[in-house]
This record gives C-alpha cells, structure tokens and sequence, in this order.
C-alpha cells in the first residue's frame, strides 16, 4: 500500500500543527492556504522587505508568532505546499482548488480542514460608508501593508480582538481615539472563575487594557453604538454611542474598525455534508465533532476556530489531535497515548475559558431588534433591515435561507461571511422565534468566486 494521502486546508496555528504531527510520523502532506505565507489571520506574516520586530507586530503573542513560524519553516521541505491557493468546492475524496485562475481536484485519503473564522459583525447605521473595516481588516492592513486604516481611528465591538488590535495600532504609532465596548466591566467580574482556567490568557487581556489607557487612549464598556456619522462624499467622520447611563458621546474620526468577537468560517465543512449543532451559548451553528476532531463523514477531520473558537493556543492544540486522530484511523501508529490525553486536557481547559469569554463578552444579539429599518444589513447586496422585516412579515421568510431567495440577504461576494449572523437575529425577532429555528445559510462551492473557467474543471457543477 503507498503512502496515505492526506491533505490539509488552512496553515494557521491548527494547520501547521497538524501537518507537523503528520511529518512527525512519516507522511508528508498537501498543505493549501489562502495567503502567500504562512501563520493565519492571527498570526499574519509581513511581507518581504519589512523588518519591524515581532514584538511590535504581534505584541503579548509575539513569542507564539515566532515559534509557530519556525515550526512551518522547519516544515517547508517536508510537505507539498500551495501558497496563495483557494479551497473552493469538496466532494468525496476530492478536494478542488484553484491558484491563478487554473483549477485542479486533489485526491485524498483523508482531510483535515483548519479553516478559522472570521470578524463577527452586527449591524449599526452607518457602518456601510467607506472608512468602517471589520477588526480583522483594521489587523491585516496593519500587519500586510504596514499602514493604519485612517489617520484618527475609532474601536468598536466586543471581545479579546478589539483590544488586541487596538494595542498593535498604539504600538505601531496610530492614533486611537477611542475603544468602545459593547459588554458592560461586571460581566468580566462573573466570568472570571471560568477566565481563572487559563491565568496567562487572562493576564495579558488585563495588560492590553492597561496599555491603552496608559497611552491616553479612552476605554469605554457597556456602550450602546448608535450611528457611524459621514456622507458618501467624505465617508465616515464621526461615531455616537450611549453610555450605560443613556448619554450619548460623540467621538470623531476618519475610520472605525468593528469586530464582536468570531464567527466561525465552515462553509467547507458544510458542503462536505457534515453534520451542525446550534450552540446556545455563542449563538450560531457550529460543525459537530468528537473529542478528538472526527466530523461526522469519515475520513474528514476538523480543528480550529473553523470548529470551536478557543483562540490560537487552542487552534495548536486541536490540530495536533486531529491528525493524530487521522493517523489512528488510517492505520498509522505512531502516537503516544499519553500525548492524546494530554491534548484533551488542554481543550478541556480551553473550553472552560472560551465559556468565560462568551460570558464576559457576549455578542449583543439584541441590538438587531433595535435596527432602525433603513440600516443595511447585507452591504454586497445592499438589503436593509426593513427590507428583511417585510420578508418575513408579508411573506413569511421565517427561515433564513428563504429570506435569502426572496430579498438576497447573503447572496453577495462575501455569502454571507458578513451579515449572515446579525440578519437571522432579525429574522428571529420578527417572526418571534427562537434563533436556532432560523436555520442557517447553507455553504455551496465556490465558498468565494471564483472565475467561470475554474468552475469547469474536474467536472464540479
């Protein structure tokens, strides 16, 4: 028998892991990613040429960075690489791929898909002008192109992320006008016994916040947003928020980045026809695996925030024990037991403490219902809030994927990646529904577009 064929989409921290641990034990796998280097979204590779320290780039991960980016480099000669290379459509046994327009069908034996996530966006009016980026957007111009997104900008949103990229803004010398936290400083206070499980997580979230306010920066939590300001012509000049107490501040700018934690990007896994769970707790649809990374179609693994958002360590974590799951399976037997439950134990912890961030951070799920009618919720398709109302009112749309036949709600470029999470929770609303009724847009390859001539390639419809 040759050699099993075993490929891996994504070269983040759960990647890069994975394809470490399958070297490890012989087998040299297809590696496929998006970027042109590796380390993620997470932790992002500045371009050739650019020299800044990675304590600058990746500030209290910045050991992580390098350690994860040697790691691949130690990798480089021992795996098949495609940099820059679009996973786009999975059928059995065969996963199809693009780069520079040319398509091809990888066979495999077996697939283990690290995927990540992506920014999760609720709505506000205003956030459609040119000017307002996703937290994951405001990370990569910093990262990629070594540039702020404006000259004075405004942090909006919940979660780890928002700090975490409003320190690299400080540190790279933009300036920050302001941190705006739609959780209120006591949800942190309830969630720490769950923060507890993980103190050196916990404590460098503690510095972060500390950094920015001893470089001026105003932090404020509890904050309702109520309008990004500008006009087409000057795009956004301004951002209004109440206060726990209901005063409005005005704070003005010339960008916003937005970002309420991460949705959980598994559009492939939903085309391979694995199985979902709704989890109550963050309030979306996630892919059901096992302990150990199995989905539900054999022969196809998964691991990472693409799964279940445990951050980077977690993404490690998760990889490794999805390809040694993979190796078991396939008849390999290389792993030490003790190693596996090990690994279990680290995502047990893990998990205890992203129910701690759920909890100190939640996604503010009300803040749909409050939408006035004019504000766009699907920016690709330009589809407001009381256009989807009317769906649901007048035609019955209580189920997402009819919203999205009758008013295009997540049928633009981004499929949903953007407004899919905020427009069921105005479905949920206005049909007076629980969420998880709502269902959820269902993934179809391309997961991104893709030219006409790929699409004709190894006889995918």
């Amino acid at each position: 028998m040759g050699q099993a064929r075993i490929a891996i989409v994504g070269a983040g921290p759960a990647g890069v892991r994975a394809a470490q641990a399958l070297v490890e034990c012989g087998v040299r796998p297809v590696v496929v990613d998006e970027g042109r280097r590796d380390g993620g979204q997470i932790y992002r590779r500045q371009p050739d040429g650019f020299k800044r320290p990675y304590a600058k780039l990746y500030g209290t991960e910045a050991d992580k960075a390098q350690a994860l980016h040697r790691s691949f480099e130690q990798l480089r000669d021992r795996i098949e690489w495609r940099a820059e290379t679009l996973a786009w459509h999975i059928e059995p046994h065969a996963l199809h791929i693009v780069r520079n327009g040319e398509a091809e069908v990888l066979p495999f034996d077996a697939l283990i898909v690290c995927s990540g996530a992506t920014d999760r966006l609720m709505p506000v009016p205003g956030w459609d002008l040119a000017g307002c980026y996703s937290l994951g957007a405001a990370q990569i111009s910093l990262k990629s192109q070594a540039c702020a997104i404006g000259r004075r900008v405004v942090f909006m949103g919940t979660g780890p992320l928002l700090y975490l990229v409003a320190s690299q803004y400080v540190a790279a010398g933009a300036q920050v006008e302001a941190v705006l936290d739609t959780s209120a400083s006591v949800l942190r206070l309830r969630a720490l016994p769950r923060l507890a499980a993980r103190p050196g997580a916990l404590l460098n979230g503690l510095k972060l916040v500390a950094s920015l306010r001893r470089a001026g920066v105003r932090v404020m939590t509890d904050v309702t947003p109520v309008e990004i300001g500008g006009s087409p012509q000057r795009g956004v000049t301004g951002v209004r928020v109440r206060d726990g107490r209901g005063r409005e501040h005005a704070f003005e700018c010339d960008a916003v980045a937005l970002g309420y934690h991460l949705r959980s990007e598994a559009q492939l896994a939903d085309i391979a026809k694995c199985e979902f769970r709704f989890d109550a707790g963050s309030r979306q649809w996630l892919p059901r695996i096992d302990q150990d990374g199995r989905s539900s179609v054999k022969g196809m693994y998964l691991a990472g925030d693409g799964v279940r958002l445990a951050g980077a360590d977690g993404a490690e974590a998760a990889g490794r024990l999805a390809a040694l799951a993979c190796l078991a399976d396939l008849g390999i037997g290389c792993s030490d037991r003790a190693e596996v439950v090990r690994l279990r134990a680290a995502l047990d912890k893990m998990e205890r403490f992203r129910q701690g961030l759920q909890q100190a951070f939640p996604w503010p799920y009300r803040a749909a219902a409050a939408l006035p009618d004019s504000t766009v919720v699907c920016r690709c398709e330009v589809v407001t809030a009381g256009e989807l109302r009317t769906a649901v009112g007048e035609l019955g749309a209580c189920e997402i994927n009819r919203a999205k036949a009758l008013c295009r709600v997540g049928m633009g470029r981004c499929q949903g990646r953007y407004c899919g999470h905020a427009a069921a929770e105005i479905v949920a609303h206005a049909a007076g529904i629980p969420l998880e009724q709502v269902g959820r847009i269902r993934g179809q390859g391309p997961v991104k577009p893709l030219s006409v001539s790929a699409l004709a390639v190894g006889g995918a419809e």
